[in-house]
């Protein structure tokens, strides 16, 4: 239900304080640990590490609960600039046919016409426009949000998770992002309620 372009994410700024995450020796040579300290997040292009990424949806149950779907599929690039965060760049993109729920059959409902109509708009999309630094450790990162070939604005508060050498001479940036969208903007019913919050959590690999 969502694609996400700009974590999912993302956090910007560099940290002030801390040491670089060390490796430990309670894993294999050659993988270190990641820290909260974003000076560590190098330069350069990042993808959407698929087995380490989780993109839910939060949607009210007919004022009862929040119903949480998952989204399976998830992909992502991510420009990463720590002398100039604020020319980073996001762009990130999610199968809404590859949503999951623990009802029977009722994501097989979900995908069709009558609510993501995936066969018709296979992707959710998220584009960024702004990154700001709010502290060392988290942002925001405003930019267009399109579902079922509708787009609004959409704002993404960011927490960086960790950052590091990662393994494999790849670097590697994580972070949790939250934003809500209003359903009704995208064509959904009322009973979905007046927000769907949509909830990121994902690393970002670098290439060598």
């Amino acid at each position: 239900m969502l694609k996400i372009i700009s974590t999912s994410a993302l956090v910007l700024g560099i940290a002030v304080a801390g040491a670089a995450a060390q490796s430990s020796s309670e894993l294999p040579p050659g993988v270190y640990a990641g820290g909260p300290v974003l000076a560590e997040a190098r330069a350069g292009t990042y993808t959407i590490d698929p087995d380490h990424a989780a993109v839910l949806a939060r949607v009210q149950h007919i004022g009862y609960s929040w119903s949480v779907f998952r989204f399976e599929r998830a992909s992502g690039r991510l420009g990463w600039d720590p002398a100039a965060p604020e020319k980073s760049t996001l762009a990130v993109a999610v199968q809404t046919g590859s949503i999951a729920t623990p009802v029977k059959d009722f994501a097989r409902q979900l995908k069709g016409d009558d609510y993501l109509k995936s066969g018709k708009f296979s992707e959710a999309t998220f584009v960024s426009s702004a990154f700001h630094r709010t502290d060392a450790t988290h942002g925001k990162v405003a930019g267009q949000f399109t579902l079922m070939g509708i787009t609004r604005p959409v704002t993404f508060e960011v927490e960086l998770v960790g950052a590091g050498k990662g393994w494999a001479d790849k670097p590697r940036l994580g972070v949790h992002a939250v934003a809500t969208i209003t359903p009704q903007d995208f064509g959904f019913p009322a009973l979905f309620g007046k927000a769907i919050e949509i909830v990121v959590d994902t690393e970002f690999e670098r290439g060598p």
